[in-house]
């Protein structure tokens, strides 16, 4: 984890993340399933994931998760949240409702336009679902609001503010009820990070 000081003292996490080596290439933010309704805007998505994954302190965040015990935790009802690590390996087991969009990150990070600018040079990453590959949409820097309570480990502080996001991005439709696999891994410079997912979609 990499941790950079934001704006007047706010300490705020850079990296927070998943991700992989995909034999499809990433997608620039827009390029991919414009025709589908249920996907957010990438500052939306942004904002969102990292308010929800900012929400909680560390023993119950989803990030700092080891088993997939706290996936459930403060989701919201239009899109169901994964999240990714510290640069660690781990495997999660999570119930997903049915009906929901999924969406994660294979590689994320907060910070300054500079910060972003190289990170997203070397960053590479991809989604494995159930055997196929799934190429991200590449966000390469915009402004963002994040929330954040007191003892998290995301962000380190709490508190309202706005920085840089950027990142690997995934969002799928509802996923079919039944089981599903998700392998999730992220490279950029020093930092790797991947979660195996076993995922159980209830019927809708």
């Amino acid at each position: 984890m990499r941790i950079r000081t934001v704006g007047a003292g706010l300490t705020a996490v850079l990296l927070a993340a998943l991700a992989g080596c995909g034999t499809r290439p990433a997608q620039e933010a827009g390029e991919a399933g414009e025709a589908r309704n249920d996907r957010l805007s990438s500052g939306t998505l942004q904002s969102r994931w990292w308010t929800w994954a900012s929400t909680e302190p560390e023993p119950t965040n989803p990030v700092a998760d080891q088993n997939g015990g706290s996936c459930e935790r403060n989701q919201p009802e239009d899109v169901w949240f994964l999240a990714g690590t510290f640069g660690t390996y781990t495997e999660r087991t999570c119930t997903v409702p049915g009906g929901v969009p999924v969406a994660f990150p294979l590689l994320n990070r907060l910070g300054e336009p500079a910060d972003c600018a190289g990170f997203m040079r070397t960053a590479e990453g991809s989604a494995v679902l159930d055997g196929e590959r799934i190429a991200p949409d590449i966000y390469r820097g915009e402004s963002v609001e994040v929330r954040s309570v007191v003892g998290n480990p995301v962000t380190g502080t709490s508190g309202h503010f706005t920085t840089i996001a950027c990142g690997l991005w995934v969002q799928l439709p509802p996923l079919t009820p039944g089981s599903h696999t998700l392998t999730i891994r992220g490279r950029s410079g020093d930092f790797a990070t991947g979660v195996d997912y076993a995922l159980t979609v209830e019927a809708g």
